[in-house]
């Protein structure tokens, strides 16, 4: 009864059954100062873990506006009490040491002004945040640096998703699970959650949307979508809009940087100086702590959700091609002060110096008052002035700093670290420049090293990146697999779509084992052991080709391998009109209206390269198909037979289809390969380890039938594998 009391004041703020919300979350509590955002979370997973759905919603939902609230008043006051007269840093302590800064008259000097801006800071700080969130302020509120990674991981989402479920409020139940989807695209159950949502009746295509991915990455897509179709005039207010919001959020998370201090603590200690010491190295070990928060920001602001890379050289990037869009539509001014801000960055880019000439050139007479964005040169020199502290703290501190921005001054890194940091960035010099294709004679002397057969190229094939390739198996070989794949689906452990209907079309059916699965099934005797280790060997026979062919000059990795089998269903194949796969790319989301393909969840935007190797030909239909992006017009098509193996790259270059089978089974192996090697694929590691283990083990239980989104684990925590990591997601052909 207490607990029921407990959330019958979030209870009378949900809207009533079947009510409209509104796409956000809107705010629940509108001028009441926030609550505790951990206590908030930790009493949704309470009510949670109880079955009760609608106090949990409310409890998860005031969790995270109270967060975003604590964020934004710690933004507004940092900016308020930093324009405070008398508040602002002392111009002699605002440069970084030196080594005549010596003891005497001039520490007499500027240690009581040093005390006293730290002291109407703190004072202002302290009155703004009590006012901002109630008595105590940010102090009350504090997030210790556990929660700030649930919710960086969007994990209240995940629970969102499954209450909103059981409330029968499908809409934000499936707006609940794309958003927490989009940061975890390698979340296994989310995965099977938004492929079930997508099947319900009541869920509609726009009920998948984002709630928390900041509004600067719609601005800037929409802004190099504009500029691909040639429309600079367009573009311009979309690419400033990406700027300055970019620019925004860079200030809101350097101000999350100025929380309390034990939100500081990872960061203090991987910077090595901790807080051992007397005051002084105290206050250092914090400050540099706080500066080396500060400078991944930029970064951070560049990682899409969900994403392990930043994009690279973000700002300066937007700025080229704000200067050139510019000069499209004869802004020269404004194409002039973007390209000095370029320079800002990069004062030797020798694209920038010709482009600030032609424009100067164009302009005619010279204008003085004309230079770099202010914005640009507060922004570069406050970095400057940062990474010079961080600097001298490496050189004398002991502490360590990893640079995330390659336009760094060399004048500015210790002369020690200069040759370390050179040799890391030749390490990968594909980082920066990818590789230059080979002549058709080297792809030649590849393939007959590998006894395989050219059978069409690219050319033959009507597209770039494209090829077939024959004779990768023998009539034996592709044999042993089909009996492994018609083992695996009488043991009843199909690892894909548990042997139901396709998802694709409802007149076939859908059969998938994984390298891990078979080996499984291999130690439990259920599935010949020959058949598993050939499955292992062939993949790796295609990825080494692959990358031979492909990118002889930069290393693929196997990212998934999924040796899938299509059913005819007997007697629903009369005026069938539809396709076994639909038309798609494997790295991106294809919009066939607009020929676009959006490289962001829920495509797998990691992957590079695809493959199909064929098993047999056996059956009608079944032929895989390149088109247009417009998804219409097809430009080339291929036949499946044992030991044919199609290759391409995974983008908007390639999208391909399958036509319906209409009789008999068709057997593929489908690869996918990636450059990152954090992608790769553990699971067959793991099927190597396990064949290679002389005593059996237990089969692993079967999935699933539940037709419904699965909640998260009942621990209330991350499901982790055995290794502790998180599990691989089941990828869909």
């Amino acid at each position: 009864m207490f607990r029921l009391l407990r959330w019958l004041p979030l209870l009378l703020l949900l809207p009533p059954p079947g009510s409209p919300e509104p796409p956000g979350l809107a705010p629940l509590s509108a001028g009441a100062p926030p609550q505790a955002p951990d206590l908030l979370y930790a009493d949704g997973l309470r009510a949670y873990a109880a079955g009760a759905w609608a106090p949990a919603v409310a409890l998860l939902r005031e969790a995270l506006r109270s967060r975003a609230a604590l964020g934004r008043a710690r933004q507004d006051c940092g900016a308020r009490c930093a324009a405070e007269p008398g508040a602002a840093l002392p111009a002699m302590l605002a440069a970084s040491p030196g080594p005549d800064s010596g003891p005497g008259a001039a520490r007499s000097a500027w240690e009581p002004l040093l005390l006293r801006a730290a002291l109407r800071r703190a004072e202002c700080l302290t009155q703004c945040g009590a006012r901002r969130l109630g008595p105590g302020g940010a102090a009350r509120l504090r997030v210790g640096s556990a929660l700030q990674d649930a919710f960086r991981r969007r994990e209240p989402y995940n629970y969102l998703q499954r209450a909103y479920y059981q409330l029968k409020k499908l809409d934000l139940a499936a707006a609940a699970a794309h958003t927490f989807f989009v940061a975890n695209p390698t979340h296994l159950q989310m995965r099977e959650d938004m492929a079930k949502y997508r099947r319900m009746s009541g869920v509609r295509p726009q009920s998948f949307r984002d709630l928390e991915t900041p509004p600067y990455w719609a601005a800037y897509d929409t802004g190099l979508e504009l500029l691909g179709r040639q429309e600079a005039a367009l573009a311009l207010p979309w690419l400033e809009e990406a700027l300055q919001e970019s620019l925004a959020q860079v200030e809101s998370c350097r101000a999350g940087c100025e929380g309390p201090e034990e939100q500081q603590k990872e960061e203090e200690e991987e910077g090595g100086t901790g807080s051992q010491g007397g005051l002084y190295e105290a206050i250092a070990g914090h400050w540099i702590g706080v500066v080396q928060c500060r400078q991944r920001c930029v970064e951070d602001t560049a990682t899409r959700p969900g994403r392990s890379f930043p994009v690279p050289d973000f700002l300066p990037g937007q700025l080229r091609r704000l200067h050139e869009a510019h000069a499209q539509v004869g802004n020269l001014s404004q194409a002039v002060e973007n390209v000095l801000s370029v320079l800002l960055f990069y004062p030797e880019d020798e694209a920038a110096r010709k482009a600030l000439d032609q424009y100067q050139a164009q302009l005619g007479e010279p204008r003085p008052g004309l230079g770099p964005r202010e914005d640009i040169q507060r922004f570069v020199l406050r970095s400057l002035g940062e990474k010079r502290q961080l600097y001298y703290a490496v050189e004398h501190l002991g502490a360590s700093f990893k640079d995330p921005d390659p336009w760094t001054p060399a004048a500015f890194i210790p002369e020690a670290l200069r040759e370390k940091l050179r040799e890391d960035r030749e390490k990968r010099p594909w980082d920066h420049e990818p590789p230059q294709p080979k002549p058709l004679t080297h792809w030649k002397d590849v393939l007959l090293l590998e006894g395989v057969t050219l059978t069409q190229d690219a050319r033959q094939l009507n597209g770039s990146e494209r090829a077939v390739l024959d004779g990768l198996l023998t009539p034996a070989e592709c044999g042993v697999l089909l009996q492994l794949a018609k083992d695996a689906a009488e043991s009843g452990a199909r690892s894909g779509y548990q042997g139901r209907r396709s998802p694709h079309t409802p007149h076939e059916r859908f059969e998938g084992l994984t390298v891990l699965k078979a080996a499984q099934l291999a130690r439990a005797g259920a599935v010949g052991s020959q058949g598993a280790q050939l499955l292992l060997e062939v993949s790796e026979r295609v990825r080494s080709l692959t990358q031979a062919y492909f990118s002889p000059d930069r290393p693929l990795h196997l990212s998934f391998t999924h040796l899938v089998c299509r059913s005819a269903i007997e007697g629903e194949q009369a005026q069938r009109m539809d396709l076994s796969h639909p038309v798609h790319a494997d790295n991106c989301v294809l919009d066939p209206d607009s020929g676009e393909c959006w490289r962001e969840p829920p495509a797998y935007t990691y992957r590079d390269y695809s493959g199909l190797l064929y098993l047999n030909d056996d059956f009608q239909g079944g032929d895989l198909f390149f088109t247009e992006p417009n998804a219409l017009t097809v430009t080339a098509q291929v036949r499946p037979r044992c030991g044919r193996l199609v290759a391409f790259s995974s983008g908007v270059e390639n999208p391909h289809g399958v036509w319906a089978v209409t009789r008999g089974r068709r057997c593929t192996l489908a690869l996918w390969h990636t450059w990152a090697p954090e992608h790769r694929e553990q699971e067959w590691t793991e099927a190597k380890e396990l064949l290679q283990e002389p005593e059996k083990e237990e089969g692993e239980e079967m999935p699933s039938r539940d037709p419904a989104p699965e909640p998260p684990s009942p621990r209330l925590q991350r499901v982790q594998d055995k290794a502790g990591k998180p599990p691989r997601v089941r990828e869909e052909l």
